[in-house]
């Protein structure tokens, strides 16, 4: 269980909120392949929670200072999209944790490694945005995850504390983001089961967004004949 109760929760949304990770790891491959480049787990796994600025070094590491990340990107990008159009959905507890949180009536923001336009993209498809009351994507903060940037701008929009909110993630670098901005960071696997670093960042491990119901007493909403 967690320390204290959430005041409100902050989302990652690659992962944690919608299932998009298996379909970035299928258009990387498929990209690359299409290139002809080599690829393996270094690379696709490197990009977890990542910025883009963050995820072009690794490829430049990879493929040589000289490679064009940027054009890459926008292969990818087109694979990914393509994708997306068909098997974009959310992942398992997410309706179910949000209709709670609307039930509390708890705050919560979206906190993203993503462009803003990727995040309108997802959102509008599957008519999310409005469950969130802020959103914060690339560009909204100095640096990305793994700093707590991100995380302290989430909180400062909602005007919570930190150490009163909640932080979901599935990526090591958005754990290493939410527990540096001194949040409850709870992690739900997805690509990436914990390890012994990330665990001892964690508030909590859960198995998936379902169990993270069990953080919030919908007692306090029930109605008295209820």
């Amino acid at each position: 269980m967690l320390p204290r109760p959430p005041k409100a929760v902050i989302f990652d949304m690659d992962g944690l909120l919608l299932d998009t990770e298996i379909l970035h790891r299928q258009s990387i491959i498929s990209a690359a392949g299409s290139l002809n480049l080599p690829i393996g787990p270094s690379i696709y796994e490197g990009m977890l929670g990542r910025p883009w600025v963050s995820i072009a070094e690794l490829l430049r590491e990879h493929y040589g200072q000289d490679f064009d990340a940027d054009g890459f990107r926008q292969i990818w990008l087109d694979h990914f999209h393509e994708l997306a159009e068909t098997r974009l959905e959310m992942k398992s507890g997410a309706a179910a944790l949000l209709d709670i949180l609307d039930a509390l009536e708890l705050p919560r923001a979206l906190c993203t490694s993503s462009a803003h336009f990727q995040v309108e993209h997802h959102l509008g498809k599957l008519d999310l945005k409005q469950r969130f009351t802020h959103i914060v994507a690339h560009g909204d903060y100095p640096r990305g995850k793994p700093h707590p940037d991100p995380y302290l701008e989430a909180a400062r929009r909602l005007g919570i504390a930190p150490a009163d909110c909640l932080a979901l993630e599935d990526s090591f670098n958005g754990i290493r983001s939410a527990a540096s901005a001194g949040m409850m960071a709870v992690m739900v696997p997805d690509m990436l089961a914990p390890t012994d670093e990330i665990r001892a960042l964690c508030a909590t491990v859960a198995e998936s967004l379902h169990d993270c119901c069990a953080f919030f007493d919908l007692k306090v909403v029930a109605s008295p004949l209820g």
